[in-house]
């Protein structure tokens, strides 16, 4: 429940560019989340990934009182707690925002390995966005070819190399804009990644759809 000090819907702080791209192009599609539209405010950390684990609940400790809900987004590879797993990650650091103002308020979704796991489906947007429409092989028989790719799996490992690799065989420049047109395009349907559908599940708990 809204009180007259809380201004905004949600505040998000992200690890780097391509994660912000991501989310902002994720949310500007509402209704393929199933949410009602949202104001939200985004926020990197300088640290990246091992900053948003070990100082999450210190940077948006401020932020408590300002928004409705929290939601911190990083990679589980390159956190500096690899062998431990994201549901842990998570729930230590979902533990100290609460206990810094949040209470139940804020989530945390670590991407495990990393958020180019997120890109991978079977659309075809995603090969068009990537530069192979058209091309032979198809990307998908290419990056089995290349040993990224188990036949009848549908993401590639590790999915980081194998996005840059497929880039660079088209001479397509790595930019953070291809995940806003990636998150704009690809039906959010078709990602099955675990972290993903937590963070589909928290956005509709906390703004369900507007009923008529």
């Amino acid at each position: 429940m809204r009180t007259g000090a809380v201004r905004g819907d949600l505040v998000i702080l992200a690890a780097d560019l391509d994660t912000e791209s991501a989310l902002r192009g994720l949310l500007s599609r509402p209704e393929a989340l199933g949410i009602r539209p949202l104001a939200a405010q985004i926020y990197r950390h300088p640290g990246r990934d091992p900053g948003c684990r070990t100082q999450a609940h210190e940077y948006l400790r401020s932020f408590c009182n300002q928004y409705d809900h929290a939601l911190v987004v990083f990679d589980r590879e390159g956190c500096g707690r690899e062998r431990i797993s994201r549901v842990e990650i998570e729930q230590d650091i979902e533990r100290l925002l609460s206990s810094n103002g949040w209470e139940s308020r804020a989530a945390v979704v670590v991407i495990d390995p990393e958020l180019e796991n997120w890109v991978w489906s079977d659309s075809p947007h995603v090969d068009a966005v990537c530069g192979w429409s058209g091309k032979s092989p198809a990307l998908r028989n290419w990056l089995i070819q290349r040993g990224f790719l188990n036949a009848g799996n549908t993401k590639p490992a590790p999915p980081k190399q194998a996005f840059r690799e497929a880039l660079r065989e088209v001479r397509k420049q790595p930019s953070a804009s291809l995940f806003t047109e990636l998150a704009n395009r690809v039906s959010l349907a078709r990602c099955s990644d675990p972290a993903f559908q937590k963070m589909k599940s928290t956005l509709q708990t906390w703004f369900p759809k507007l009923t008529p």
